[in-house]
């Protein structure tokens, strides 16, 4: 069994026919055939069923599959942080994030990183929550994750930094030009949730502080991304709960920053599945110290 016949194997699931498979490797169809039988052969049973409009899998295909996809991923993870931690050209690191972190905290970072290593690519891929972020991370999707600190997580971890948490509204809220607000002087307030609200023991992150204030927050509005929910929140539509990069580095011209009082932080880490050199560790230093 080699890696070719694994990424062989895994293009003709992917296109559900050998004969787009075929195209879409630049090999011939008779030789893809092939080299999908030898696999079968080596494992002792059929992967595939083959079918007169396209193929699916059996299901010892389907027990066989998610094993494939890591080892082939694992192999091209190894390949790029190799290049990438030699600095090579050619060589890219993928780096996996929040949304709101992309969008407020890296682009700075980015623009650091690139100066020091202009040879290399970068790959972000952004998710909506921080298991999908450790779940894609765990099966190889990214080279290093940026996002809040794991709890429990088996490889290296490296601190970076803390974001503060504060509260978003209109220019012309009557709590503008405060210096900090407390939570409970917002419970008779409209309230805009996003979906990429961090969640804290199960419970969302505004429902456990405001139910510690004595009350529940009135939801008005719900999007799926933070940004969105920043610029709902400019509109005057209600308040928002934000990271404060977010709103100062990108979409924060028309809203004001209302810091909470006492302050809401928490610790961000530089996350991977196996030590990190080269560029990668260079990343990770840039993050450390984003000045």
């Amino acid at each position: 069994m080699s890696l070719r016949q694994m990424e062989y194997f895994l293009a003709v699931v992917e296109e559900s026919s050998f004969t787009r498979a075929a195209e879409v490797l630049y090999v011939t169809q008779p030789a893809l055939s092939h080299q999908v039988k030898a696999l079968e052969r080596s494992l002792g049973g059929e992967l595939l069923e083959r079918m007169p409009r396209g193929v699916r899998l059996t299901a010892m295909g389907r027990a066989f599959l998610p094993h494939a996809q890591l080892a082939v991923r694992s192999a091209r993870l190894a390949e790029r942080a190799a290049r990438a931690a030699a600095g090579a050209n050619g060589g890219e690191l993928h780096v996996a994030t929040l949304h709101a972190l992309a969008v407020g905290l890296l682009p700075g970072v980015v623009a650091r990183w690139r100066a020091l290593h202009p040879g290399v690519g970068l790959v972000l891929r952004e998710y909506a929550s921080t298991d999908a972020l450790e779940e894609q991370l765990e099966r190889g999707a990214a080279d290093l994750a940026v996002g809040p600190e794991p709890e429990d997580w088996s490889g290296p971890v490296l601190p970076a930094g803390r974001e503060e948490i504060v509260l978003v509204a209109a220019f012309d809220d009557p709590l503008a030009g405060r210096a900090a607000v407390r939570l409970a002087e917002l419970a008779d307030r409209d309230w805009i949730r996003c979906a990429m609200e961090p969640r804290v023991e199960g419970e969302p992150f505004l429902d456990r502080v405001c139910g510690r204030a004595g009350f529940t927050p009135r939801s008005v509005l719900h999007t799926e991304h933070t940004s969105t929910a920043v610029r709902m929140a400019a509109a005057g539509i209600g308040i928002v709960a934000a990271p404060a990069h977010l709103v100062r580095g990108a979409i924060g011209e028309d809203c004001v920053l209302l810091p909470v009082d006492p302050p809401w932080h928490r610790s961000l880490a530089v996350f991977s599945r196996q030590p990190l050199t080269g560029a990668a560790r260079s990343f990770a230093t840039l993050l450390a110290d984003p000045t």
